[in-house]
């Protein structure tokens, strides 16, 4: 079998697939390891779930498996060291969802600056309008580009930080940010938005380092793990008042529980991981994963891929911290 697919996914691209290769469509077997593991061993891709775990056990029982598409957000459950030993590509659909990503910024953005008032020199409580803010962006990411036309068409500015992007780098100009360290970018901007992917070295890194200085009535909108956070002093922030509010789309399990720091912030909002899912972004994620996998089975060695995951992690924040 040519390819095994255990995650819905669109019908035209289903029918695409079919036409080229032998596939199996059994979503069933996410509920049935057992079987799911039967299942692998002469199919030569694999598209499914993100949460849906492949390690180097499972990889055992699939000795030609080249590749695993992923059309989904995350790819935290998958073993990628594994995968690297034994040769196969995972097919991410990371750019697919940076549009929804953008939109759903710009809407939390909006939504926060109207919703959490502040006091003018008159001493009336009013919101604020997106055009007269300061976003500053940290990571630079696929949905980047989307969002800060977006922005400027309102008419705010965009300053931003990345550790893995030296400050004199080309991004920055030809995606109209502004680079700054990251406590800098944190005192100047009125608007958080942080988009950063997620790797261990980076747990807490915005902490007590950073956000204690934030700008006064700031607003945060985050798609990143929350993990990025030091909730004892995000909790301080929202709690003193002096960061007026915070969305956080990416929750980890556990952190609102009560006794836990932000556990009764009535200043913070989360949702379930939902900027990047739209019936769009899906279609066209769905898409993107087809076209590799076609190209792996095809045995094309001269198509280059189009989204792969990065086999390392992001320089050492070391000396940009230090200079932050």
């Amino acid at each position: 079998m040519d390819v095994l697919i255990v995650e819905p996914i669109d019908a035209q691209v289903m029918q695409w697939l079919q036409q080229r290769h032998a596939v199996r469509y059994a979503p069933e077997l996410v509920r049935d390891p057992r079987a799911f593991r039967q299942a692998l061993f002469n199919v030569r891709a694999l598209v499914m779930p993100p949460a849906v775990a492949l390690d180097a056990t499972m990889l055992h029982y699939a000795p030609v498996l080249r590749a695993v598409g992923v059309v989904g957000n995350g790819v935290e459950a998958i073993d990628t060291a594994a995968c690297q030993r034994a040769g196969v590509e995972i097919v991410r659909s990371g750019a697919a969802s940076a549009a929804a990503e953008a939109e759903f910024v710009i809407g939390a953005l909006l939504a926060l600056l109207r919703r959490v008032p502040v006091v003018t020199e008159d001493g009336a409580q009013v919101g604020r309008e997106l055009g007269g803010v300061t976003v500053g962006l940290v990571g630079l990411v696929p949905a980047t580009p989307a969002l800060v036309p977006l922005l400027a068409a309102f008419g705010s500015r965009v300053v931003g930080y990345d550790p893995a992007v030296h400050a004199n780098d080309g991004l920055w100009a030809r995606w109209g940010v502004m680079p700054l360290p990251l406590r800098e970018l944190v005192e100047r901007s009125d608007a958080l938005c942080v988009m950063l992917p997620y790797f261990n070295r980076y747990r807490g890194l915005l902490g007590d380092r950073f956000l204690p200085f934030c700008k006064p009535d700031q607003v945060l909108v985050s798609l990143s793990r929350s993990s990025l956070f030091d909730e004892a002093a995000l909790a301080d922030v929202l709690g003193s008042g002096r960061m007026a509010a915070a969305w956080l789309d990416s929750v980890e399990p556990g952190l609102l529980d009560a006794g836990r720091p932000l556990s009764d912030i009535d200043t913070l909002q989360v949702t379930p991981h939902v900027a990047g899912i739209t019936r769009e972004s899906r279609r066209r994620g769905a898409w993107m994963v087809a076209r590799r996998i076609d190209e792996l089975l095809g045995e094309r060695p001269d198509a280059a891929p189009e989204f792969r995951l990065p086999a390392d992690e992001p320089p050492d924040l070391a000396d940009d911290a230090a200079s932050a």
